[in-house]
């Protein structure tokens, strides 16, 4: 059983191969092809369900083969991968349909990420068409709780309706993933989902990706290119860390609120969009209103419709839920399907504070996925921050390890669970390649042979 079936399109064969690998490591089925012809054929004979494409490839390019396979089933999710120079093509791409868009170079975490969203919403959106109602835990949401329960039934309210959306929650407590649900069980959702967030992107790039420019608006502007709000018309547009915009953008955002009209970099007449904004936020906004940092009218523009996602701790009946359907979801993908978790190991899930949330969790479960020989988890898989004494305790004597002692057994531990992978031992550690073989290198450590 796998996690989805992949068409891998890259004609460089060996980023190819690595990819076809990291995401076969990862669970997926994978297919890959060299150009968009083959990519073509392989489609014709086989389904799948996602595509992860390169944007420039000799012959047929991504967006023509972004066309072809939405006239074939408009329900694949397409995702482009660019050059951070082609990222106003790749927009370009997203208003033709395309799922979203990474800029290489990039952490395997963010492609797979990317496709797992992408596969729950289409699978939320099927369900959801199939039904006619949203299903429980909509998009992969776990809801036991009173907390989320609620949550969930306002999030099927508040789809039904056009008014902007904000989302306020912690780090990793699953910002995007309501957005999702949000978008996937209203009437947009045949339409584009278009994420982007707004901290991660310089100033001047983030205002042309959101409203678009006109050829000669600024040095490179060589075409007229259309921005993220065009590629959303009728669907969602969603901001995430929206707290992070620069004062400038907030100011143009808000006259689009009013207005539903946005005016591209260089343009002389502004241009009509459909659009439902949602917006999310671990930022507190009011404190950041009262200092000068965020404008308090487009504030209240935004918070039309207040979404609060609970911290995981303060919703202890998920978490026995969550780490059954991560287990579940991790242990399919691993080829793990029979583990279960001892009382010991319970307990301590249960103690631990969870400051990253559900994204902790989950990181924390595939460790111990990893690392456990058996068919029980116990205490041993975890990792060291949920096994470690209470604070001001003093270590018993012999305890302390010099930082290197530990980094070497961690690292010689990981590529025994992997079996001497070093890209799966990369990921497991939180590393790059590089960093990973520099400290082999660096330990004289030799993975086992798989």
């Amino acid at each position: 059983m796998s996690d989805g079936r992949i068409l891998v399109v890259e004609d460089d064969v060996e980023m190819r191969r690595l990819l076809e690998d990291e995401l076969r490591a990862r669970g997926y089925s994978v297919l890959g092809a060299a150009g968009a012809g083959e990519a073509l054929a392989l489609l014709a004979r086989s389904p799948v369900d996602a595509v992860v494409t390169d944007l420039l490839m000799p012959g047929m390019k991504g967006n023509e083969l972004l066309s072809r396979i939405r006239a074939m089933d408009t329900s694949i999710p397409v995702v482009i991968m660019t050059a951070f120079g082609g990222v106003e093509s790749a927009v370009e791409a997203m208003r033709s349909g395309a799922y979203h868009y990474i800029t290489k170079p990039f952490r395997m975490e963010v492609l797979v990420g990317t496709l797992r969203a992408a596969l729950d919403e289409r699978r939320l959106r099927e369900a959801v068409q199939g039904r006619g109602e949203p299903p429980a835990g909509a998009g992969g949401i776990v809801a036991e709780s009173p907390a989320m329960k609620r949550l969930l039934a306002l999030v099927a309210r508040a789809a039904e309706v056009d008014s902007p959306v904000l989302i306020r929650g912690e780090s990793g407590s699953g910002k995007e993933l309501v957005a999702r649900a949000l978008h996937a069980m209203g009437p947009r959702r045949d339409e584009p989902f278009v994420p982007v967030n707004c901290s991660a992107i310089p100033e001047q790039l983030l205002e042309s990706l959101l409203f678009g420019h006109r050829r000669g608006a600024f040095t490179d502007a060589r075409e007229d290119r259309p921005g993220l709000f065009q590629a959303s018309h009728g669907g969602t547009l969603f901001l995430d860390e929206v707290g992070d915009m620069p004062p400038p953008l907030q100011a143009k955002l808000l006259r689009t609120l009013q207005d539903s009209r946005i005016q591209p970099l260089g343009a002389q007449e502004s241009v009509e969009v459909d659009v439902r904004v949602v917006a999310a936020t671990h930022r507190d906004l009011e404190a950041m209103c009262a200092d000068g940092r965020f404008r308090q009218d487009l504030y209240y523009r935004l918070n039309v419709l207040p979404l609060a996602i609970p911290p995981l701790r303060e919703r202890p009946e998920d978490l026995t839920p969550l780490v059954a359907h991560l287990l579940a979801k991790l242990g399919a993908r691993l080829g793990r399907a029979n583990l279960t978790i001892n009382r010991e190991a319970a307990e301590l899930l249960r103690a631990h504070p969870w400051p990253g949330n559900v994204r902790e969790l989950e990181n924390a479960i595939e460790r111990a996925v990893v690392f456990c020989e058996g068919d029980v988890i116990g205490p041993e898989h975890l990792p060291d921050v949920l096994r470690a004494p209470a604070p001001g305790g003093p270590p018993s004597p012999g305890a302390v390890r010099s930082l290197s002692e530990v980094e070497r057994d961690e690292i010689a531990r990981a590529l025994q669970a992997v079996g001497g992978n070093k890209a799966a031992a990369a990921r497991l550690l939180g590393l790059d390649r590089k960093t990973l073989y520099r400290k082999l290198e660096l330990y004289d450590l030799k993975p086992p042979q798989a």
